[in-house]
């Protein structure tokens, strides 16, 4: 598909860490020679806002504003990937089924992400600044946009651990001069958008530019397909879209803008003859691409959601519309032509905090659901499954609550909200280590026949232990208090933690309002496996021999 002629980049030679030895004989550690970072993380990051997701392995990926990423699968298996540079990710994409993803961030650097080894394998700097970007379908190529109205192609060699900037581009100079783009030079505008278009094996690839211009380019050929741009505007039909029971065409008035500045874009359509552009003037148009029939003229329409709302910018153009604080969901119709164009249906969802970014789940060989999942500030994730969405649809229903799937947290921080914890290794003799860990063993393996039925859709990633309860050993347990009163206990042993009991504030046989109060001290002795729990109110609770949570009474104390 592309040339097969490229220079390979050298890498940089590796610096040798510091020794540690010596510093530590002349007693004299720095900070380097400690080296402390985060090694595990639990939940979404509050900083989190670029996802990315591989359908093949059923994995999420969550790009920050501070460097990190963190790969979500299945029954709480995450992985946290860290930047020595904390700048913010532009870009984040799967190399789909190979085990690495990519991400561009904000300094223009393109990195590749080894998913088993948890760190950048390579990096590539580019001197402009990334303005598009985008990975070929089921390959290593990827398209890069950048500001001076240029698209270049990278390859990632796995053999070689390197990104190869290819000699392959797209030259502005095949379509300047257009009559679509109201005659205006391409290289005079930055890329906006680079999409490979779908069912076409990787050989076309749909170009937008920040002024409204869009073509459809023919790798294989080296020309252009398509072309579309301000001069088919005038041409624009309008649908208002304002409630399931009003949808009507109207014609543009004589006032529309001309030229208009793209803000976000996709297909809307499996063949990738439909692509819905959102503008900065808050206006979504679709725009009809297929080269397989005649054009009649009419290849775009524009839907006006509300004739009186507010005309605010699209952060993300799909069937899904999004801006800051909600989003709304359009079952179009458009088989009998662009111009026939019909809502069949809308929803509109207010969201739990303002949107950062949305993966659409559609059914197929590698998606087994239907959905949308969608990330809000500050580090929310929720999933509107095909249940929830028709709930939400349904006129018979639009009085039933239906709220979506949160992110099933594996430590919960927030409602109830956590006031006190502390890790605890565990060092005990032998029996009694034994029937601590054949109880946790039991309870973990419970829980992973229940997590089957989730309606959660993310089901990849490998535990990073496989659960054998005879041969089961805890090693570690994290022990969590909460403004509630209860304390929960979980094992800590492996990176996937799981939750092992939760202590009530209630003391059988006692009446006390104080043990109800929030935990602000806990205090846990691993050769006993003793418990000391205390509130803001002066009431300690000691538990003796944690191994069977739900048959213990505490000891109580008040102060």
């Amino acid at each position: 598909m592309f040339s097969k002629f490229f220079n390979k980049n050298v890498d940089a030679a590796e610096q040798t860490p510091p020794s540690t030895q010596e510093n530590a004989s002349k007693g004299s550690l720095t900070f380097k020679d400690i080296n402390p970072r985060v090694n595990l993380h639990y939940g979404i990051p509050s900083t989190a806002s670029v996802m990315a997701f591989d359908p093949i392995q059923s994995l999420l990926a969550v790009g920050t504003l501070d460097g990190r990423i963190k790969v979500i699968g299945g029954d709480n298996i995450e992985g946290l990937m860290v930047s020595q540079k904390h700048f913010p990710f532009k870009y984040l994409e799967f190399l789909q089924n190979q085990g690495f993803l990519v991400s561009v961030s904000s300094e223009n650097e393109i990195q590749v992400w080894d998913l088993e080894q948890r760190r950048i394998v390579s990096s590539l700097r580019w001197e402009s600044s990334i303005t598009a970007f985008s990975v070929i379908h089921g390959s290593s190529y990827m398209y890069v946009g950048d500001e001076y109205g240029m698209v270049y192609v990278v390859k990632y060699n796995a053999e070689e651990s390197s990104l190869v900037p290819l000699p392959y581009y797209v030259p502005t100079s095949a379509i300047d001069g257009n009559e679509a783009s109201g005659g205006s030079s391409s290289n005079q505008h930055s890329i906006v958008g680079v999409l490979p278009q779908p069912s076409s094996q990787g050989n076309r690839v749909l170009i937008a530019y920040d002024n409204g211009l869009l073509i459809l380019w023919d790798v294989s050929e080296d020309k252009v397909i398509v072309v579309k741009g301000n001069k088919d505007l005038q041409l624009t039909s309008k649908i208002a879209v304002n409630s399931q029971e009003e949808l009507r065409q109207e014609e543009p008035s004589d006032d529309e803008q001309l030229e208009k500045e793209i803000s976000a874009l996709c297909w809307t359509s499996g063949s990738g003859t439909v692509l819905a552009v959102g503008y900065v003037d808050g206006d979504i148009m679709l725009w009809n691409l297929s080269t397989s029939v005649p054009s009649n003229g009419n290849d775009v329409v524009k839907l006006q959601l509300s004739s009186n709302a507010s005309r605010l910018p699209k952060d993300h153009v799909m069937t899904v519309l999004a801006n800051s604080l909600s989003m709304v969901i359009l079952n179009l119709d458009w088989s009998a032509g662009i111009g026939k164009l019909k809502c069949i249906g809308r929803t509109d969802i207010t969201l739990n905090g303002s949107f950062a970014d949305m993966v659409l789940f559609t059914r197929g060989v590698s998606v087994d659901t239907t959905g949308i999942l969608v990330l809000t500030n500050p580090g929310q994730l929720h999933f509107y499954d095909s249940a929830c969405l028709s709930s939400l649809t349904s006129k018979e229903k639009k009085k039933v609550t239906v709220s979506p799937i949160e992110y099933p947290i594996a430590i919960p921080t927030v409602e109830p909200n956590m006031t006190a914890a502390t890790l605890g290794l565990i060092r005990v003799e032998v029996n009694l280590l034994r029937a601590l860990s054949e109880k946790i063993a039991a309870v973990k393996l419970r829980r992973v026949e229940v997590s089957g039925n989730t309606d959660w859709p993310l089901t990849g990633g490998i535990p990073s232990q496989i659960m054998e309860a005879e041969n089961y050993q805890v090693e570690r347990v994290y022990i969590a208090g909460y403004q509630d009163g209860s304390v929960r206990i979980f094992d800590a042993t492996c990176p996937t933690i799981s939750l092992y009991c939760v202590l009530g504030p209630e003391v059988k046989g006692t009446s006390i309002d104080a043990a109800s109060a929030p935990i602000s001290a806990l205090e846990f002795c691993s050769a006993k496996l003793t418990l000391a729990i205390g509130n803001e109110l002066g009431t300690v609770r000691i538990y003796n021999h944690i191994v069977c949570c739900k048959r213990i009474s505490p000891a109580l104390f008040t102060y």
